[in-house]
């Protein structure tokens, strides 16, 4: 077994470890957003995970509603990430992953505010919208060790992040037609 396939099979084995499902947060996806939902229900397809906390909406209303619709506690329904990033840590029972699902823009600073937090992501593709935050945010998850996972939703991407000679990828888990994949340094 290589060491990428090692790895992905301790994460998959995480759950069983722990004797629970794993802590699920959500950034963006809430009211109105196609693709949260889409994760929510990948995200469930294995029962691995339990959505558990969430910054579902820059909108501070709407967040609220959106965590309430969720079943997601008042005390860990955020208005903002970086409201999630402060306070998730803190808790006997933070969080173990958060899925950014937010438009395009926000990929980089959320998923910063979480590895600079201790929280391992799972961020919706594109990653960055340009190549230097993507070297940061590389030399951040170097400095960090948490786990960056990237999702793609079409096979064809899987070829274009081989064109990227800093990741070696490792197939996760399929979920209907999205793909969560591990993204670890090489």
């Amino acid at each position: 077994m290589t060491v990428e396939a090692a790895e992905s099979q301790q994460v998959l084995d995480a759950p069983k470890k722990l004797g629970r499902r794993l802590r699920l947060g959500m950034i963006g996806g809430g009211q109105g957003a196609f693709i949260g939902a889409v994760h929510r229900i990948a995200a469930r397809l294995d029962d691995r995970y339990e959505l558990v906390a969430g910054a579902l909406s820059s909108d501070p209303e709407r967040a609220k509603a959106s965590a309430e619709e969720l079943f997601i506690a008042p005390d860990r329904a955020y208005t903002s990430f970086e409201e999630m990033a402060a306070k998730e840590p803190l808790r006997d029972d933070p969080v173990d992953v958060v899925a950014i699902v937010t438009p395009n823009h926000m990929h980089y600073p959320a998923a910063c505010a979480m590895l600079e937090a201790g929280i391992h992501v799972i961020c919706d593709k594109p990653m960055t919208t340009t190549s230097e935050e993507s070297e940061k945010l590389v030399q951040l998850v170097e400095e960090t060790g948490k786990l960056f996972l990237l999702t793609h939703n079409y096979t064809g991407y899987q070829w274009c992040g081989r064109r990227k000679p800093w990741w070696k990828q490792v197939s996760l888990a399929k979920f209907v037609w999205c793909r969560w994949s591990i993204r670890r340094i090489g």
